[in-house]
């Protein structure tokens, strides 16, 4: 797992992300260019597992992202990377949050993205 990536926005590598593995934790460290028009949040994927990294933010001449995550959250396979606009919609189905009503997927609260549509605050659960 540990080693350089390339990282793609689109089609087009814009830059490398390194990945160094840090006791139970995996670091990522990225620096791209990019034109800055858009708001770009850089997503791994590792087998079946997508994980949402943050917001590249501009630094120097380029953008950049350093973050840790727990490495039990990194899947089996072949990991890649990519920058995707922050506006993009992800893929899945919406569960809303009521705290009137019990939830029933605080299982899978850490492969979601806490989400708004309109006045509904929920979680958007991966396809």
């Amino acid at each position: 797992m540990e080693g350089n990536y390339p990282v793609f926005f689109g089609k087009h590598p814009v830059g490398k992300v390194q990945v160094i593995r840090q006791g139970l934790y995996v670091r990522f460290i990225c620096h791209c260019r990019l034109s800055g028009d858009v708001v770009c949040r850089l997503v791994v994927r590792c087998g079946d597992n997508q994980e949402n990294l943050g917001v590249v933010v501009p630094v120097g001449n380029g953008f950049a992202l350093d973050k840790k995550i727990p490495a039990k959250r990194m899947g089996e396979g072949t990991i890649e990377f990519l920058l995707v606009p922050k506006q993009d919609r992800l893929n899945g189905k919406f569960i809303p949050i009521r705290p009137e009503e019990p939830f029933a997927y605080i299982a899978r609260l850490k492969e979601s993205f806490l989400v708004r549509q309109g006045d509904q605050v929920g979680i958007l659960l991966p396809d």
